[in-house]
């Protein structure tokens, strides 16, 4: 039996039962083998746990003519939104992404793609390093609210617009004025208005960080 067969059988039981409910005998059971099958692969759940990480990683598809002609930015929401999707598909596996870093095959391509495209478009070393997680960061931390377990339903934020309009008018003005906003926005739009103050900070840093033209400086 192969290491890609368990890690891949990994990932479909915690896609149905999720990370605390799976034990090392039940995805043995679920290969028709014994744990020690599972140990001659992996010294540990939590071996085996990185590396179906890594695995989500791998299904995060975005070809190099994908990014061909675009811009920085265009490129960046692109993979941005490949990631997101990726992690939509595994709600119970994204914490995963948020507890490690991943260093794994998959993990460290994605790593140099995104920051070899920033440098290419002249941000520094430093700016470069520092987009990369933030925009990780950002993909991680709301998919994991938004569709992790846990994660609230339609009702549940039918219910929370209820509340807010139940509130104390003279107490709560402003959270009465934008409950419907607050409530109703669909989260892949959210996702991106997000994502779109992010670059414009970045793009904004870029700027101001490059070096500016001789006859600017002496102006």
């Amino acid at each position: 039996m192969d290491a890609g067969r368990i890690i891949d059988t990994a990932l479909k039981l915690i896609d149905e039962v999720g990370i605390q409910a799976l034990t090392l005998r039940m995805l043995a059971d679920a290969l028709s083998s014994g744990t020690a099958t599972l140990y001659r692969h992996f010294g540990s759940k939590d071996e085996l746990l990185a590396l179906v990480a890594d695995r989500i990683l791998g299904e995060v598809r975005v070809s190099s003519e994908e990014l061909d002609g675009l811009s920085w930015r265009e490129a960046v929401t692109v993979s941005a939104g490949a990631f997101y999707g990726t992690l939509c598909r595994h709600p119970h596996a994204i914490s995963l992404l948020a507890a490690q870093v991943p260093v794994g095959p998959n993990g460290l391509r994605a790593r140099e793609r995104l920051i070899r495209l920033f440098l290419s478009h002249g941000f520094s070393v430093a700016l470069a390093a520092r987009a990369f997680t933030a925009i990780g960061h950002y993909v991680i931390g709301f998919a994991i609210q938004q569709h992790g377990p846990g994660a609230p339903t339609p009702e549940d934020h039918l219910g929370l617009r209820d509340y807010y309009n139940s509130l104390d008018a003279d107490a709560y003005p402003a959270t009465i004025a934008a409950s419907e906003e607050l409530t109703s926005v669909p989260p892949d739009e959210e996702f991106q208005f997000g994502l779109d103050l992010l670059l414009d900070g970045l793009e904004r840093i870029r700027l101001n960080s490059s070096p500016q033209p001789a006859q600017a400086r002496t102006s």
